[in-house]
């Protein structure tokens, strides 16, 4: 089986090398990740410069491994369109130092990498650790736990993705797994005014996450009383109860 894993916080950071790891000892790896940083990018994709390539030595002979100068949905596309030898059984971004709950896939990297695979016709499961202690090796256990349930089934349905959110702990800590909807989980902007060495003002942004209720069923609680949630993530962004009041409201030229 062969698996291709991306991720939003670079090819050198600690999540997607544990991931890695762990996978290669039953599957064949090819890793197609950014060079840096890019926590954040949601599904932007670069257009007006060129993508670079690099190999990057992961130290394992099951495992093929690139970096990019561009975004998670770059990486996707360009290593689907080029880099694989073969296509990929499946596509898993992640693991994630940080949870992607609620809105947060509208901002994600992880998640936006995932939905683009989809968008290519394949099947993908972005996974994220919620926070510290970063120990990544119960999230990589339950990717691996996913990955044989998704192909068992023959993949997901069309359109969507699996976005799994880990709680810190070690596997025989956590408390089960909820089959989940997206919560809420909303942010208070706040941006601190600092002075750079050549006096010029900038900002940095400091907003916190702010508590709100969530129903037993989302994601956010799950997290909250130690499950890893599992939420199927759709692409259907239409409104339908709202498509027969609009049709209500007359609109014509």
């Amino acid at each position: 089986m062969h698996l291709l894993v991306t991720n939003d916080d670079g090819v050198y950071a600690k999540g997607i090398k544990a991931l890695v790891t762990h996978l290669s000892k039953r599957f064949k790896v090819t890793v197609v990740a950014p060079d840096r940083q890019q926590s954040a990018t949601s599904h932007a994709i670069t257009l007006h410069k060129p993508l670079h390539v690099d190999k990057v030595n992961f130290g394992h002979a099951a495992v093929t491994a690139y970096h990019v100068n561009g975004t998670p949905a770059d990486c996707v596309k360009l290593a689907l369109g080029a880099l694989c030898e073969k296509p990929p059984d499946l596509v898993i971004s992640g693991i994630n130092s940080g949870a992607n709950l609620g809105l947060d896939i509208m901002y994600s990297g992880t998640a936006a990498a995932a939905a683009e695979a989809v968008l290519q016709g394949y099947s993908a499961i972005a996974v994220s650790l919620t926070g510290p202690p970063f120990d990544f090796s119960a999230s990589a256990q339950i990717a691996e736990r996913l990955i044989d349930a998704v192909t068992r089934r023959d993949g997901l349905p069309p359109d969507t993705y699996l976005n799994v959110n880990v709680p810190p702990g070690p596997y025989e800590k956590l408390a089960g797994i909820a089959i989940t909807r997206t919560g809420v989980r909303k942010y208070r902007n706040s941006y601190e005014r600092r002075i750079d060495p050549l006096g010029r003002s900038y900002y940095w942004q400091v907003g916190e996450v702010l508590q709100m209720h969530n129903d037993a069923d989302t994601d956010v609680r799950a997290v909250e009383v130690g499950k890893v949630s599992v939420t199927p993530v759709h692409f259907d962004f239409t409104n339908g109860s709202l498509l027969v009041t609009l049709k209500e409201w007359g609109l014509t030229l």
